[in-house]
């Protein structure tokens, strides 16, 4: 079956960096595009990243181009964002997705991120 298993998630300070990995199996990863999203307290699901299935290709939403990088080893079966210069509204639940949103079908069960001081 499907899995996506997220790690990585944990406390930064405003303007730290974070690393978050998404381990997939159960499918064959590299035929599939990846993205990443998030959920903060309160708020909608926002979409914060995506990557074609050779990596050719990246996506981002304008409040973390810049600062966020996704990216995929196929070989090891994972995709990773690399979160640099954080600000306190990145605290939320980062989801790995198989997929290029708008058009997913399974979800990992999130790894909390909190920026704060």
């Amino acid at each position: 079956q499907v899995q996506l298993v997220e790690s990585g998630g944990g406390l930064a300070q405003p303007g730290g960096s974070l690393r978050l990995s998404c381990a997939a199996s159960g499918f064959t990863f590299s035929s599939y595009g990846m993205s990443w999203a998030r959920q903060a307290p309160g708020k909608g699901l926002e979409w914060v990243s995506g990557i074609y299935s050779d990596g050719s290709d990246t996506y981002y939403p304008d409040s973390v181009k810049g600062r966020f990088t996704i990216s995929r080893d196929n070989a090891k079966n994972t995709v990773y964002l690399q979160m640099n210069s954080l600000k306190p509204e990145d605290t939320a639940l980062y989801y790995c997705a198989r997929g290029v949103i708008p058009v997913v079908d399974y979800w990992g069960q999130g790894t909390q991120v909190t920026v704060s001081s």
